[in-house]
């Protein structure tokens, strides 16, 4: 169940990025939110390649602690991003409105939340 929770919160995670693309996330981010639309859609754009790269080697490391690990800090940051965003929601800049994003950024808030509670029944937050 725990594998099942995280896969779908990782689900929700990158599809999340996709429409974040589309509501322009990098107006609201304090480190590119100062940057021209087409810099800052390039620059965001272009950091997930290796950012998603360095998340899928860690998730598909061979080394078991380093699986639980980043399994860990990927559901914490799920958990954390959901309240990132609704800090962020009275910015003008901010246009996550519709139930979709809703779903995506929230739907892997919970989701990272229940990994993280599920993790910390079974004694096992970092290995």
């Amino acid at each position: 169940m725990k594998k099942i929770i995280f896969c779908l919160g990782i689900g929700f995670l990158f599809t999340h990025e996709m429409d974040a693309m589309l509501n322009n996330e990098w107006r609201v981010m304090p480190l590119t939110s100062w940057l021209s639309n087409e810099s800052g859609q390039k620059i965001f754009l272009l950091a997930h390649i290796p950012l998603f790269a360095v998340l899928a080697a860690l998730i598909a490391s061979s080394n078991e602690t380093i699986r639980n690990r980043t399994q860990v800090v990927i559901s914490a940051f799920l958990a954390i991003h959901g309240v990132l965003h609704v800090a962020f929601m009275s910015q003008q800049q901010y246009k996550f409105e519709s139930i979709e994003s809703n779903l995506l950024i929230f739907g892997g808030a919970v989701c990272g939340a229940i990994f993280l509670f599920l993790n910390q029944r079974r004694g096992t937050i970092i290995t």
